[in-house]
């Protein structure tokens, strides 16, 4: 009996296990440069961050009010129709409220900005999405996890919950939780939004990958945030 439950519990998906953040794979090293702010080199992006924010945003927002709204994205945008993640949302708020061309996708500009808000939920869960508008994009996220792409024909959920924990090509194979975004990568030299990790991933099966800023990514990490509700985030995360 016991062996047939523990057979059963391996036939689940990741999001159904015990979920583990990709911080529990790492190294003590790597984790010992994520717990300390003053070896966090993701610490730098969120300092330009806050120079960026104390600059530019006060005038509408305290960083008090920014407590929490990491965790609550990808949203619905009222303006647009569809859903929106954060940077999208910082993106449309500096172009509409301060008049000027909005920072570029993957720009430092953006990054800072993104991960000084996110770092203001950093110990906070992810919260699940309840706006029913959401829920066309949430279904595209999870048929898009499991579809199988590129050459290589792989789809998200053969490496991310079919094979979570194993080894490919000397790392660990994480369950894919979107927690620590943006986060520094050791492999980048710097940090990056979840859209480059998931371009990563495509171009590494082969797949074309959709451009910065596609509904297609918000979607996923709509998904993505769905599956990992309740965990806490961790912004600005490091990985190997």
């Amino acid at each position: 009996m016991k062996r047939l439950l523990a057979l059963l519990l391996l036939a689940l998906p990741a999001s159904a296990q015990d979920r583990r953040s990709g911080f529990e794979d790492m190294a003590r090293e790597t984790q010992a440069m994520q717990r300390d702010d003053m070896q966090n080199p993701g610490m730098l992006w969120v300092a330009e961050g806050e120079d960026r924010f104390n600059r530019d945003c006060t005038a509408c927002h305290s960083e008090a009010s920014m407590r929490g709204v990491a965790a609550r994205y990808p949203a619905w945008d009222e303006a647009t129709g569809a859903p929106i993640d954060l940077a999208g949302r910082i993106s449309a708020c500096v172009e509409r409220h301060q008049r000027v061309a909005p920072p570029a996708r993957e720009s430092q500009p953006l990054l800072a900005l993104t991960a000084y808000v996110a770092h203001q939920s950093r110990g906070l869960p992810i919260s699940r999405p309840s706006d029913p508008r959401l829920a066309p994009a949430l279904e595209q996220g999870r048929a898009l996890y499991g579809e199988r792409r590129g050459q290589l024909d792989l789809s998200c959920v053969q490496c991310h919950d079919d094979n979570a924990g194993r080894r490919l090509a000397g790392s660990t194979i994480p369950q894919a939780h979107p927690t620590g975004y943006p986060l520094y990568r050791l492999e980048w030299q710097g940090v990056g939004s979840l859209q480059r990790r998931l371009r990563g991933c495509m171009t590494g099966v082969r797949s074309e990958p959709f451009a910065y800023g596609a509904a297609e990514y918000v979607a996923l990490e709509l998904f993505l945030n769905d599956r990992a509700a309740g965990m806490l985030l961790e912004t600005p995360a490091v990985r190997p």
